[in-house]
Parts: C-alpha cells; sequence; structure tokens
C-alpha cells in the first residue's frame, strides 16, 4: 500500500508534490471506519481518495508522473528525463545542460503487511544522480539504508555548433558513480559495481540489485511493476479491450465476484457469458426485465457507459481482491455520482490492502459524509506560471465536519482547483 508520494519537476509540477494516503491521527476517523484499514503492524492507512480539479489543471500528470515511474522499473532502461518530462519553466533555451532538468520522486510504502519501504530518485538529462531504498520492520521503527547511490562525476560536453536540442549534447568520457551497500558481501558489491562502471547509460540501481538475488530489492521491484498500475487518459471500451493483459482479465471476468461489481452500473443484469476470444467484444450480457423475460445484447453492442465499466470494473476488482493500487484518471466521466458513490462505497466496505484513487470534475465528490478530509485533494494551476499545485482539503483548518458548503467554496475559488481563480 501506498503510504506516502511525492515529485518535483514533472511536467506541469515544478515544485515539490506531496500526496500521502496515511489515515489522521485524529479521533475523526472514528467517524469513518471503513476508509482505512488497520494493519497488523498498526499502521492506518486510507483505501481511496480523490483528486478534483478543473480542466487542463494537472491531474492527468500527477497520473503519469507514477505511470512514467513505473516504466523506469518495466522496462529497465537508461533512467533520464527528457525536454518533454520537465516543467516548462525550468526549461532555460535548446541545450538541457543550461535547464533544471532534476526530477525527484520519493515513494514510501508497505509490502504484504510485513515491509516498510522508502525509495528515492533523482535523475536529470544525463542519467541517475542519486538513488536510495531504506527498509523497516515496524512503523515505529527507523528506517535502515540498504542501497545508496549518488553521481560524482560525469564528463559532459555540448558540440562545438549550436546546440539545438539535447540530441546534439554528447558524452567524452564516462559517469562516476559512488555506491554504498549495507549488510552485504563483498562478491555482491563488486558484483554491482562491475555492471556500472564506464557505463554512460545505465537502468535503475535497484533493478540490478533484484537481479543480483538481493531480497529487499526484488521485494520493492516487483510490488512497483505489479501492484502499482496508474491509468491514464480514461480507459474506454476500444481502448481497453486492446491492451496486452486480457489473458489474466479472461480470468477476473470468469470469477462470480467480478459480476457483483460489474452489476453495479445496471441491476437488471443476471449474467454475462465470456467469450474467450474477444472478451471485450462479443461477451453477452444477459439481463431480466421485471416480468422475468430474459434477453442478451453482445457487449460491442451496448451503451457506452456499460462498455467502459465492464472495463473498470476489472480495476475494481483488482483493487478489493488482489490487492493492486490502481490511479484512474477520470474514472466517472460517463458514470453517474450515484455510480461513482456506490463504487466507493463497495471498495471501502471490503476488508483488503489494495487502494484507489481517482481524479474527477466532480465536485459532487466534495462531501465530508463519504469523505474525511485527507482523503479529498485538489489540483490547481496558476494562470500566470501555468504550474500545477498539489494540496489537500486537510490544509484547510477552518473547513469543518459540519460544514455544508464545501461544494459552495469551491465553486467561488476559496479552496482553489477551478477555472475562475
Amino acid at each position: 500500500m501506498i503510504l506516502n508520494y511525492q515529485f518535483e519537476n514533472f511536467m506541469s509540477f515544478r515544485d515539490n508534490a506531496e500526496f500521502s494516503m496515511l489515515a489522521p491521527k485524529t479521533k475523526v476517523k472514528n467517524r469513518f471506519p471503513n476508509n482505512y484499514i488497520s494493519t497488523e503492524n498498526g499502521s492506518e492507512i486510507l483505501k481511496t481518495a480523490v483528486i478534483v480539479g478543473e480542466n487542463a489543471g494537472g491531474k492527468s500528470n500527477f497520473v503519469r508522473s507514477l505511470e512514467y515511474f513505473k516504466t523506469l522499473f518495466k522496462e529497465n532502461e537508461n533512467a533520464k528525463t527528457y525536454k518533454s518530462l520537465i516543467n516548462t519553466n525550468n526549461i532555460k533555451g535548446d541545450c538541457p545542460k543550461s535547464s533544471k532538468t532534476c526530477s525527484k520522486f520519493d515513494l514510501e510504502i508497505l509490502v504484504n503487511n510485513d515491509s516498510f519501504y522508502l525509495y528515492h530518485l533523482e535523475i536529470d538529462f544525463i542519467g541517475i544522480v542519486k538513488e536510495k531504498l531504506s527498509y523497516k520492520k515496524g512503523h515505529k521503527q527507523k528506517y535502515q539504508q540498504i542501497l545508496s547511490v549518488s553521481r560524482n562525476t560525469s564528463d559532459f560536453q555540448c558540440r562545438e555548433d549550436d546546440c539545438l536540442d539535447e540530441r546534439k549534447c554528447i558524452f567524452n568520457g564516462s559517469v562516476a558513480y559512488k555506491l554504498t551497500l549495507k549488510g552485504f558481501n563483498s562478491e555482491l558489491e563488486q558484483a554491482l559495481k562491475n555492471s556500472i562502471n564506464n557505463q554512460k547509460n545505465i537502468g535503475l540501481f535497484v533493478t540490478k540489485l533484484a537481479i543480483l538475488g538481493n531480497q529487499h530489492a526484488i521485494k520493492f521491484t516487483e510490488w512497483v511493476k505489479n501492484d502499482l498500475s496508474p491509468e491514464t487518459n480514461v480507459i474506454n471500451y476500444d481502448l481497453y479491450k486492446s491492451m496486452k493483459s486480457e489473458e489474466d482479465d479472461f480470468r477476473i471476468l470468469n470469477d462470480p465476484r467480478y459480476l457483483e461489481i460489474f452489476r453495479m452500473i445496471d441491476y437488471s443484469i443476471i449474467e454475462i457469458k465470456v467469450d474467450e476470444e474477444k472478451p471485450f467484444s462479443k461477451t453477452s450480457v444477459i439481463r431480466q426485465a421485471n416480468n422475468g423475460r430474459k434477453f442478451s445484447r453482445e457487449l460491442a453492442h451496448d451503451s457506452s457507459g456499460v462498455r467502459e465499466f465492464f472495463a473498470w470494473a476489472v480495476q475494481i476488482f483488482k483493487v478489493v481482491y488482489e490487492d493492486k493500487i490502481i490511479f484512474a484518471d477520470e474514472m466517472d466521466r460517463v458514470l453517474n455520482p450515484v455510480l461513482s458513490d456506490r463504487v466507493i462505497a463497495f471498495i471501502n466496505g471490503k476488508k483488503h490492502y489494495g487502494q484507489f484513487v481517482f481524479t474527477t470534475h466532480n465536485v459532487l465528490h466534495l462531501d465530508l459524509k463519504n469523505y474525511m478530509k485527507e482523503q479529498i485533494y485538489f489540483i490547481s494551476k496558476d494562470t500566470e506560471t501555468l504550474e500545477s499545485e498539489l494540496y489537500s482539503l486537510a490544509d484547510f483548518p477552518e473547513i469543518r465536519y459540519e460544514t455544508t458548503k464545501i461544494y459552495e467554496f469551491y465553486m467561488r475559488g476559496i479552496l482553489g482547483g477551478t477555472a475562475i481563480e
């Protein structure tokens, strides 16, 4: 489960953005006993959160930051930033050497309910600047460093002619790193050093450490690759049915618990017959009318809302029954507020170690009857700098749970995150 996530200098976000899924330490959480999970080691972690903001405010960029972070682990290729990924206000001219290209990511997680990991990464247009991985067993213990890497030197030089873009920047010589491994034998440390010496393009050190067999590195990297699922650009029916995970999804679609989720959109649905070759187009949706008459329709011929929720229901299944961490970009784009609330209530009502965070334009989610203030986030874009800012409703102490005008506060721009400010 995610405890805390921070990032800096990524797309519309220039300054440090902080996001937390820790339940508040105050007694207010007693009003919302289903909104968080109490783990065996004493941690209290939120199951859901909602991020509200105007169009083009940066909500998708927040999810994309996690998506990009994950690609560094999955592809294990050269870890570096690109001009299109850093904040435009940090670009000073065409040459990346003159710009601030360093992006930072910090992730704190709980894996398998028994291991805490704190990971820090800094990368620029050359590659890795710093990378650290720390571990602790209990939430009250102090983190112990496992891996620490920092770049000492890099021999960098531009071509003699005008530098128009980063493709005309070249490296002379090599990149030197200082590597520290604690609690491991010298052979493992030497093997890792040998894999990076005199290399210009290298992937993450933690993934190399995992390949060499370190259990902490394996546990952390596997969680990022398999349990963290940031879904950007709205999973619609046509996009989702072409995704590569159909084989795994086919297993979910045939699970009776999936139907329980899918029926939230239309309780007249009593059965689905999954097509093995084309599950996201040829699957039959069977309904029953009040008079008992049954009728069937192929998913491809059903409403757009049903088709899209057919895909989203897979993600909700993964949260509740497989403990996945889903970041959904505008899940409720085609869902009415009642269905959205029904989904959140379903996730909160089950005991699990998954998490569901979604972005939305729907201000009806600004409801302190269903959410704690710590579960509601805003993303606002400055009209002059065009930089995005992320903050929580908990940052507004004047907002009380008895307040009934949160919607009005938001629409008047008092809470930010609106296009009228």
